[in-house]
């Protein structure tokens, strides 16, 4: 038992390794189960998103806390793995190498499939919103902006000042429309033509969520997957200057 209490009081001291050591197990078993019971047909990291959700739903019942698996000491780090700091990083990250000369190749499909991929999300978020009691217009424009990703809505969030309730539903939104479109793509990839670069660059700029896409062209075609996720890319920088500012005083200027 002593080799056991000493991994675990390892693991209690260094959560956030603990925590990059567990999401890559996760990782490598959900790639695992996509590759030998799906076939790809199911992109890994919609499984390993999906594993996570059910993981923390375990961890906040098992525990009775309302951090999820950090609520497990062992699993504390995830907390911080998943906390503003990496949230931040992420955002960077996503941005980062994204050229403005790869995004003209789309075209003017490609610009009007990210202004109409922001919008037609952000009002989809927003009505749902309104349609469960939400009234605050600060409150509906950060769901609705989770609806655009579920980076834009804790950007807008914090922007607007909301609580983190809201936010964390923000996020929710996004992270069940990431799932619904790696799992989708591959379905839907023979009729909407997703054979081809262009395509795949106004895809991207519809869908928007970098990770949804990514994954979703990954199980379709990997040689797409770039062209995609440049798009997706700009989506999200849009969703996030858009969103907190036009959109919120559009839905000012409507609910009043």
């Amino acid at each position: 038992m002593e080799p056991l209490n000493y991994a675990l009081s390892i693991f209690k001291s260094k959560g956030l390794v603990m925590a990059f050591l567990f999401i890559g197990l996760v990782m490598w078993l959900s790639y695992l189960f996509s590759k030998h019971l799906t076939k790809g047909r199911i992109h890994g990291s919609a499984i390993a998103i999906t594993a996570g959700l059910v993981l923390a739903l375990i961890g906040g019942w098992v525990t009775g806390g309302s951090k999820g698996l950090a609520d497990v000491t062992i699993f504390s780090g995830v907390g911080v793995m998943g906390g503003g700091m990496l949230r931040d990083y992420a955002i960077v990250s996503t941005a980062f190498g994204a050229k403005l000369s790869e995004m003209k190749k789309a075209g003017l499909a490609g610009f009007l499939s990210l202004i109409i991929g922001v919008v037609f999300c952000f009002f989809v978020g927003a009505v749902v919103a309104y349609m469960f009691g939400y009234r605050n217009v600060e409150e509906i424009t950060t769901i609705a902006a989770g609806a655009v990703t579920f980076i834009v809505g804790p950007i807008t969030g914090a922007a607007l000042g909301v609580s983190s309730d809201i936010v964390a539903l923000s996020i929710a939104a996004g992270v069940v429309k990431s799932i619904l479109v790696m799992v989708a793509t591959p379905l839907v990839a023979k009729r909407f033509g997703l054979d081809n670069p262009q395509a795949a660059m106004v895809y991207g700029g519809l869908m928007g969520t970098t990770s949804g896409t990514a994954a979703g062209l990954a199980a379709t075609d990997p040689r797409l997957v770039p062209y995609g996720a440049v798009v997706a890319t700009f989506y999200t920088g849009s969703g996030c200057l858009l969103c907190p500012s036009v959109l919120y005083f559009a839905t000012r200027a409507i609910l009043g």
